[in-house]
């Protein structure tokens, strides 16, 4: 039987907000860490989600949460992500930012969908 998760994008407000409504959501009593290699890691299985895969993410008013997580929140978290870069990826993150900053490239919201679609291939649901 497929479990279906649900998170409300009407009460994401920026990232954290979305990590919150993702622990609650998927995570083992709450809590999966709070980064994009920890919520990957959810979605694999045996820590939040079913082992054989049998789920589907189902993102309500997920437009809400893409204006929310759109290019003012990326810039945010580049910001942080570039203040402890290691110094080999400076250049990378700086341009990143600089796109973002142009409201260029991907967002947050974008690259927790892409995580999705890449550890669980067709199982978001947006709605």
């Amino acid at each position: 039987m497929t479990v279906t998760y649900v998170i409300d994008g009407g009460k994401i407000g920026d990232l954290e907000d979305f990590w919150d409504a993702v622990g609650k959501a998927l995570g083992a009593d709450g809590y999966f860490g709070r980064n994009l290699d920890a919520f990957a890691d959810c979605l694999g299985g045996g820590y939040g989600t079913p082992e054989d895969g049998d789920y589907v993410i189902e993102w309500r008013d997920h437009e809400a949460s893409r204006r929310a997580l759109g290019y003012p929140e990326t810039v945010h978290q580049l910001e942080r992500r570039f203040a402890r870069v290691h110094p080999t990826n400076r250049a990378q993150v700086a341009a990143e930012l600089a796109a973002a900053r142009a409201g260029q490239g991907p967002t947050v919201f974008d690259w927790l969908v892409d995580v999705i679609e890449e550890r669980h291939p067709g199982g978001l649901r947006l709605a």
